[in-house]
């Protein structure tokens, strides 16, 4: 696929580079038989290769295709395709003048690994010189509250949704919301260690009291394991907020938690 994709890129004039990304360009944690196939194309018209999918079949017979959005800078949407064979790959289309942003704000990923297919204009090359990877994130006093503040209110929120009976919406908080700031969290409080992005690897960098908790605090779509979860939550995100804070030596929000955790016990009750 990724020489056929080669092939395509450089046989078209509207694209003028294509990108090898991920797992498939990465040395650590490299890619095995269940990665997909990652790859930047910088193109003159993104749009037009987004809306109109016609042309993934040129690749190879697609069995399933469509749009999604990506948080990359520069980027708004990206085509994924499941083609016939198994093979999944996920195309970011970027305009030839967006290029410099989505390098900027995709440093992090580049510098994991990379490998340039095609740069038919010389346009890709220097964008990719990128330091390796910042290993570990320390947070301000500012995000640090931040943080701290959003999860204990959104512990009382997913309380009360329960009470009110929507069981599905409170959980959705519970595992989706709750828990991502708990990963939040989970990162400033491994220190230097190399915590990836958006919980990859999470099994590898966390600390492993913290991931045999974390078993508990999932909830199945029942009412009172839903209302057990968010506790078994609450109690892991206060440890693991409350010794990030001692680390780096920000106030926690005490006060915050004690309100929070009074009033969703008076709610579940």
């Amino acid at each position: 696929m990724i020489e056929r994709i080669t092939r395509w890129a450089e046989s078209r004039d509207d694209v003028r580079g294509a990108v090898l990304v991920g797992s498939r360009a990465r040395v650590d944690h490299p890619a095995d038989e269940h990665s997909d196939v990652d790859v930047i194309l910088v193109v003159r018209d993104a749009a037009a290769l987004v809306d109109d999918p016609a042309w993934v079949a040129e690749l190879g017979e697609a069995g399933i295709t469509f749009v999604e959005q990506t948080g990359m800078p520069g980027v708004v949407r990206e085509r994924r395709v499941l083609y016939t064979d198994g093979t999944d790959v996920d195309f970011v289309v970027v305009d030839v003048d967006q290029a410099q942003v989505v390098a900027e704000g995709a440093s992090g990923v580049f510098a994991r690994g990379v490998r340039i297919l095609v740069d038919k204009d010389g346009l890709i090359t220097p964008l990719l010189d990128l330091p390796p990877p910042t290993s570990g994130s320390s947070p301000s006093q500012h995000d640090f509250s931040e943080a701290v503040a959003d999860f204990w209110y959104h512990a009382l929120w997913t309380a009360r949704k329960l009470a009110r009976g929507e069981v599905f919406t409170a959980k959705s908080c519970c595992d989706s919301h709750l828990k991502w700031l708990l990963v939040r969290m989970l990162e400033w409080h491994a220190g230097d260690r190399d915590t990836w992005h958006e919980g990859r690897f999470l099994e590898e960098w966390a600390d492993p009291p913290a991931l045999a908790e974390l078993r508990q605090a999932y909830a199945t779509y029942d009412n009172a394991d839903v209302e057990r979860a968010p506790f078994a939550t609450m109690d892991l995100f206060s440890w693991v907020a409350g010794e990030t804070g001692d680390h780096l030596g920000y106030a926690y929000l005490a006060g915050e938690e004690e309100l929070s955790r009074r009033f969703t016990l008076q709610t579940l009750r």
